[in-house]
């Protein structure tokens, strides 16, 4: 590293040193740095450098550090104050607050030193002229800590009375503090009043609003606020991981997991940052980190999950049990320590009542990938023996009336009964609802079934068994052994019904089961004929016999279905859909809603290819309603993410974002978070970024690129979201990043046959490549998009791509011959677009085009003084051409009129300067005042005028 030589040099140096990312690399900068001042020989430069590390210390997880260089400041400001420029001395006064906090955060250091170093800063303050606010701020501070209530309201009140002056903290910290205190007082909703202004971007500073956002979530959850936490936390998060100081904003994020059913993601927040479990820098943020991690491992073991291996401090390996057992002890020890100086007991138990916290709720979706919730272990049967006609009753009433838990029911009856102490039809049942849940593996099952009914007197129910075990056969392929079997079953089931022998029920069992069969052998090729009249003759023989028979009812539903299906397969769309509608009416008006959910999600699909997104919507909608708590998690995210497309695509953007969401959830939780839960990650993120979340959307759209592929999702839907995390990343400010995903999904979609978004991905590259201040690289992405836009055929993004090549070009070999050639070359290629046009529409926007160009052009030779000359001729050039225009050129002429006159007052050429401005001045007598444009425009070519 070379010498530091000079001051300014210095500054320079800790200038760039300030930008780097918090943490030890920066502080050991910060300490060469010092050295260099000191060789400089030169007071004011001690000084600097000092404060920079003053400040790079308070910004780390070395706090514990800043007090060394302090006391030499003040020292040196003691000794000689007349070192101190204005600046320096106003930020010794200024770090005085810090030095206070930063002792109450120490436990080793005295409250009596803490006290007398308040009683200092209170003289000094007074002595330089600052009022007492920013005292009694750090005032109330101590009290708060220590727990005396009374004192903290007192200075709290004093605080807010007090003068804001130089020395009181920003609008942003102080309303955090202010809140903080409401929220740790049971007042979360003045909490959140105070904090509003810093979340909603009024007041901000270097690490607002993150700790805001950090502190605002557990009353959010408090007061049941979820989405807004959901939100805070999406946003604070990504703002505080890059922050090596906020580890205590850090824990409040993991808490609020761990309150809200997210134990998975907090374990993730942990292990992104294994060094927070052993930085002793700063013990208060330590003891509150410990505090949470206690908290989360304790719902792990509660979970069941106490043997799970989590992170935690290096060196070995934790489960949740061992880890909680650690962190407790840790933090108690801590707490104690603090509380023994503080002579209280406000720090412990502030501690304890972290550790001991339930959650607020049982599960909150985050939008963001995350692993499910262990479920809690079961809870212990009573004892006694099982009441097992109970249990066989309720089974049979559940049975009866199809509900969709009938299937638990028997499995506790077979598990209270164990098979014995049951009849022969108790046995059938058993086995029958055995075989239905076993798929292929339950065939052998309804063999035992039937043969247990017919031993038991109900031939009829033996048949239809056997029939659904024939229908299981036609689903594993074996369809011309299951239709030989059905048909047989047919025949003999219609001869005992009109025998008598057996009952309605177990005929339409047979027949409902036969028709399951044809169906299966149209999906195999077979004609449809045989299979509509199986369905229509199941519709024929439950007709007039329902009564009050929901499982007739349900044969001719389901029949009707699979007409409506077989109509589908005809191509009858419209058809299909009323079919449907009427098998959904059908369960529905038997209280049978939960086997609708099928069909109105048909109906659903069935209207989206019919051209009407209203009943689709109507459909998926009800199909979701009808579910209820019955809906399996798959089932319900593909409702949901149907739902967020077909709203998302009518403008419903917050609703649909809110289906998107729950679909990512539900995916989640049925184990099918690389598919439709990363698509619901795609969608939702994509929601987020048109209502202008943008943080919240890159948190998203970085969680669903961990598991979109090509293979499961199309590489349309990678280049989609890496667009769209760009264009958030480019909004944050985080431009090389931006760069990156774009520059990824155009070299996925440089292999398309449509080269539209390669340009397009090529061009905003470009952009964030500019914007990240690396202009070889980004002169490389224009000259890719320029070459593809002027492939397609595209004159006005040639243009603007050759215009920014022009304005990179100086600082770059080409120099500024090569912007002249650049800019030269945009206003050929838009000159021969225009003179080949020959629309008047396409015309004018050309027009409009070049006169951009001209007014770029001249704009760039501007900055070259023996260019000014053929400057303002381009700007003439393009206040020609905007005239041209008439109205709809007005703004443009007079930017480039203005652009003119400001270069001609440079130039020494007032008059025409002046006579420019009362130009424009005189074509805006009488515009709309409130535009804009016309505003600002006036107001330049008023101070023109004024020789401003």
């Amino acid at each position: 590293m070379s010498r530091i030589m000079d001051f300014e040099a210095l500054r320079r140096a800790m200038a760039e040193n300030a930008e780097r990312p918090e943490g030890p690399a920066r502080n050991a900068r910060a300490e060469e740095l010092l050295a260099e001042a000191e060789r400089l020989d030169i007071p004011l430069a001690v000084i600097e450098a000092l404060g920079h590390q003053v400040k790079v210390y308070s910004y780390s997880s070395e706090k514990d550090r800043v007090f060394v260089p302090f006391a030499r400041l003040l020292r040196m400001w003691d000794e000689r104050p007349e070192d101190f420029d204005a600046y320096e001395a106003h930020a010794l006064h200024w770090t005085f607050k810090w030095m206070t906090g930063g002792m109450l955060a120490q436990p080793h250091v005295p409250l009596a030193s803490v006290e007398n170093w308040l009683g200092e800063m209170e003289r000094r303050y007074r002595v330089a002229g600052y009022s007492e606010r920013a005292v009694r701020a750090a005032e109330f501070g101590i009290a708060a800590h220590i727990g005396d209530r009374a004192r903290a309201e007192r200075a709290y009140a004093a605080w807010l009375a007090a003068d804001r002056d130089d020395m009181a903290d920003c609008h942003a910290c102080e309303l955090r503090g202010q809140g903080g205190w409401q929220a740790r007082s049971g007042r979360d909703a003045e909490a959140l009043e105070l904090w509003a202004p810093v979340l909603e971007g009024e007041f901000g500073c270097a690490h607002e609003p993150h700790g805001v956002l950090a502190r605002s979530l557990v009353p959010l959850l408090r007061l049941g606020r979820v989405e807004e936490a959901r939100a805070h936390h999406l946003r604070g998060i990504r703002l505080v991981r890059p922050m090596e100081s906020m580890r205590d904003a850090y824990a409040a994020h993991v808490e609020f997991c761990a309150l809200s059913g997210n134990e998975g993601r907090a374990l993730e927040l942990l292990a992104e940052r294994p060094a927070y479990f052993t930085d002793t820098g700063h013990p208060r943020s330590l003891l509150e980190y410990l505090a949470v991690v206690t908290l989360l491992m304790d719902r792990l073991t509660a979970l069941g999950q106490g043997g799970r291996e989590v992170p935690g401090p290096a060196g070995r390996t934790w489960t949740a049990r061992e880890l909680a057992v650690h962190a407790r002890g840790e933090a108690l020890a801590l707490a104690a320590w603090f509380d023994a100086r503080n002579g209280s007991s406000s720090v412990g138990d502030l501690t304890r009542a972290t550790m001991s916290a339930k959650p607020l709720v049982e599960r909150l979706p985050l939008g963001v990938r995350t692993a499910p919730a262990p479920p809690a272990p079961a809870e212990e049967a009573p004892a006694g023996e099982p009441d097992v006609p109970e249990l066989l009753a309720r089974a049979r009433r559940l049975s009866e009336t199809l509900r969709p838990d009938a299937p638990e029911a028997w499995a506790a009856l077979a598990r209270a009964a164990d098979g014995a102490g049951l009849d022969a039809r108790a046995r059938a049942e058993l086995a029958d609802n055995e075989a239905m849940v076993q798929g292929p593996d339950g065939i052998p099952l309804f063999e035992k079934a039937a043969a247990l009914y017919a031993e038991a007197g109900d031939p009829g129910e033996a048949l239809a068994a056997r029939a659904r075990g024939a229908y299981v056969r036609a689903l594993t392929g074996e369809t011309e052994a299951a239709r030989e079997t059905v048909d047989g079953l047919y025949d003999e089931v219609l001869a005992r019904y009109a025998e008598g022998a057996t009952g309605p029920r177990q005929t339409a069992g047979v027949l409902i089961s036969r028709a399951r069969v044809l169906m299966r052998c149209v999906h195999g090729g077979a004609p449809a004929g045989e299979a509509e009249r199986a369905a229509r003759e199941v519709l024929a023989f439950v007709g007039g016999r329902t009564g009050d028979d929901v499982r007739l009812v349900a044969r001719g539903a389901e029949a009707r279905a699979m007409l409506a299906e077989l109509a589908e397969l005809a191509g009858d769309l419209p058809r299909a859909a009323e079919l449907f509608r009427r098998a959904v009416a059908e369960y529905t008006g038997a209280g049978l809603p939960w086997f609708a959910v099928e069909y109105e999600a048909r109906v659903g699909a069935l209207s989206q290819h019919l051209g009407d997104p209203a009943e689709a919507e109507r459909a998926l909608r009800a199909a979701l309603e009808h579910g209820g708590a019955y809906l399996e998690p798959t089932g319900r995210a593909q409702l949901h993410l149907q739902l967020a497309e077909l709203i998302g695509a009518r403008g419903g953007t917050e609703e649909a974002a809110g289906h998107a969401l729950k679909a990512a959830h539900w995916a989640d939780e049925a184990g099918e978070s690389g598919t439709f839960g990363a698509w619901g990650r795609h969608l939702l993120g994509g929601l987020l970024l048109r209502q202008g979340r943008w943080t919240e959307a890159a948190e998203v759209l970085e969680s669903a690129l961990a598991e979109l592929s090509a293979e499961v999702h199309g590489d349309g839907a990678l280049v989609q979201t890496r667009w769209w995390l760009g264009d958030c990343l480019s909004e944050l400010g985080e431009h090389r990043q931006a760069a990156e995903h774009r520059l990824l999904a155009a070299g996925i979609a440089e292999h398309w046959p449509e080269q539209q978004d390669h340009a397009t991905l090529a061009h905003l590259a470009g952009e964030s490549l500019a914007e990240a201040e690396l202009p070889e690289e980004a002169d490389r992405a224009y000259v890719r998009a320029g070459e593809l836009w002027e492939a397609l055929g595209n004159p006005y993004f040639t243009v603007r791509a050759l215009r920014a090549r022009a304005w990179l070009a100086p600082g770059l070999t080409a120099g500024v011959p090569g912007a002249r050639e650049l800019m030269a070359r945009a206003v050929r290629v838009c000159g021969e677009a225009l003179a080949e046009a020959d629309d008047p529409l396409e015309e004018a926007r050309l027009t409009t085009e070049l006169g951009h160009t001209h007014r770029q052009f001249g704009e760039l030779l501007a900055a070259v003084a023996e260019e000014r000359v053929e400057a303002l001729a381009e700007l003439e050039r393009s206040a020609a051409l905007f005239a041209g225009l008439g109205a709809d050129g007005l703004h443009g002429r007079t930017g480039a009129e203005l652009a003119a006159a400001a270069l001609e007052s440079e130039l020494g050429r007032t008059a025409e300067a002046r006579a420019r401005a009362r130009g424009v001045l005189a074509v805006y007598e009488g515009a709309d005042a409130t535009d804009d444009t016309v505003r600002l425009r006036r107001e330049t070519a008023s101070r023109l005028l004024d020789g401003d």
